[in-house]
């Protein structure tokens, strides 16, 4: 396995374990699937996670990434959840998630909040 695939892993696991300890006891990391991937974590109902670790951001990129997956997935929600650079995966409380201005009004507007 290349450094890189091996750091995407550790940050996908990362993430899922972290999912987990807060109480979405069905999130793991989702098998590769190619051209029709789904994102890198599944188990969470309708919501689409992709995971970064990488030393350059593209998040326009990584978003438009995010949205393909998200539909591929047919979820109502997507979040692109990126390990910064120098914060360990020891961490992941610590790491930024990232959506659409738009994805943040719906989810608001689905919560209730006024």
């Amino acid at each position: 396995m290349s450094k890189s695939k091996a750091k995407g892993t550790a940050a996908e696991t990362a993430v899922a374990n972290y999912l987990k300890d807060q109480g979405w006891a069905t999130a793991e990391r989702r098998a590769l699937s190619g051209i029709n991937d789904k994102g890198d974590i599944a188990g969470i109902l309708q919501l689409c996670v992709e995971v970064k670790a990488q030393k350059q951001y593209s998040i326009p990129a990584w978003l438009k990434e995010l949205a393909t997956e998200k539909a591929n997935a047919k979820a109502e929600h997507g979040v692109l959840i990126i390990k910064p650079v120098g914060v360990g995966s020891s961490n992941v409380k610590g790491w930024w998630a990232v959506m659409t201005f738009e994805e943040l009004v719906e989810l608001l507007r689905k919560a209730g909040v006024k």
